[in-house]
């Protein structure tokens, strides 16, 4: 196999999660997050930074004020898909973690309480008087 495809497969595995950086049940959550030691060390970003990656998911289509985004495998994952993925990923230790897992897991539950969780986030954010995030250049 050539190096530079041995390169992109590391790099296209590895886990970067795009989230709300001034959303407080956002922030908890990806600090409470125990990833399985196989995914590595992820990169956290703040969907509210001046970064490349924010700015490429929102040219992609991606709203990360309807949903956080983590790119993993190649793929971008958003929303429901985003938080199923990390239940997947993520270890049994900790009570929060295992919560995470058993309802997460589940795809099914996932796009089912996954607008539950960003319509309380929208009201949050209104009421601590947080602006939606802005698209980059826009």
């Amino acid at each position: 196999m050539a190096s530079g495809s041995s390169s992109r497969d590391k790099t296209s595995h590895r886990l970067v999660i795009v989230y709300d950086g001034a959303c407080p049940f956002c922030t908890s959550y990806v600090q409470m997050l125990r990833l399985r030691k196989a995914v590595g060390e992820p990169t956290f970003i703040n969907a509210r930074d001046d970064d490349p990656i924010v700015s490429q998911l929102w040219l992609n289509g991606y709203d990360l004020n309807e949903g956080m985004a983590a790119k993993y495998g190649g793929r971008v994952y958003h929303g429901a898909d985003c938080i199923h993925l990390l239940a997947l990923l993520s270890t049994t230790s900790g009570l929060f973690n295992k919560i995470n897992g058993m309802i997460f897991g589940s795809r099914k539950l996932s796009c089912i309480l996954y607008p539950v969780l960003r319509m309380g986030r929208s009201i949050t954010l209104r009421l601590l008087r947080i602006r939606k995030i802005s698209y980059p250049g826009g």
